[in-house]
């Protein structure tokens, strides 16, 4: 099982970061190892190597069937079901790797970065067009990221495409969209929760 992880692909968080407007040409995409998943709203623990961590709410979707190399006019047939996910990132070290030119792994990839909604619902009974799906991430109790996926810079049927070039993609691996505007700085004690369609799905305590 493999979780790729998509980047820059909402143009208001590419301004929030980068205080720019420059879109990626193609889908940037990193990945994250199985340790780093987070499963059943468990907590989570700030880890001592950043100062900075922040949240990143993002669809997630599974893939229901092996391929590679697929069409993007094929790719709808290769999911089946959508969940939510937190892509927490160390924002402090990210900044020294991107400074530096070097990897993120350390600040993209550690163990329970990657948390992962319970339930994933059918993507049959949300409407069936993963371009037309609203999500919301709450802070304590305060909006902090509202989520439309067809303001995507890259659909899922392209990200897919996109990367089973490169990947090949089998039953159960984990496609992280990409953020919204709206990420932020946690602190022990806050409570993330996170509804798709108005469905709740993730509720993590911060320690």
């Amino acid at each position: 099982m493999k979780i790729i992880c998509i980047g820059r692909n909402y143009l208001e968080h590419i301004q929030e970061l980068d205080h720019n407007s420059n879109i990626p040409p193609e889908p940037v995409f990193f990945m994250k190892p199985d340790t780093a998943l987070l499963r059943n709203n468990e907590p989570f623990y700030l880890p001592d190597f950043s100062r900075d961590l922040q949240y990143e709410t993002e669809l997630v979707v599974r893939i229901c069937r092996v391929g590679r190399a697929i069409e993007e006019r094929f790719a709808h047939r290769y999911y089946e079901e959508v969940g939510l996910g937190i892509d927490f990132t160390a924002r402090d070290l990210q900044r020294e790797c991107i400074k530096k030119g070097l990897p993120w792994e350390m600040c993209k990839s550690f163990d329970y970065s990657a948390a992962l909604s319970p339930r994933f619902l059918p993507l049959a009974e949300l409407g069936g067009d993963v371009q037309k799906l609203h999500f919301n991430m709450e802070l304590n109790g305060e909006l902090r990221q509202s989520g439309d996926t067809s303001k995507m810079i890259f659909s899922v049927d392209k990200i897919i495409s996109y990367v089973s070039r490169f990947v090949t993609l089998k039953m159960g691996d984990l496609i992280y969209t990409g953020t919204p505007v709206g990420v932020g700085t946690l602190a022990h004690g806050d409570r993330i929760t996170a509804s798709l369609e108005g469905e709740p799905l993730l509720d993590i305590e911060i320690r």
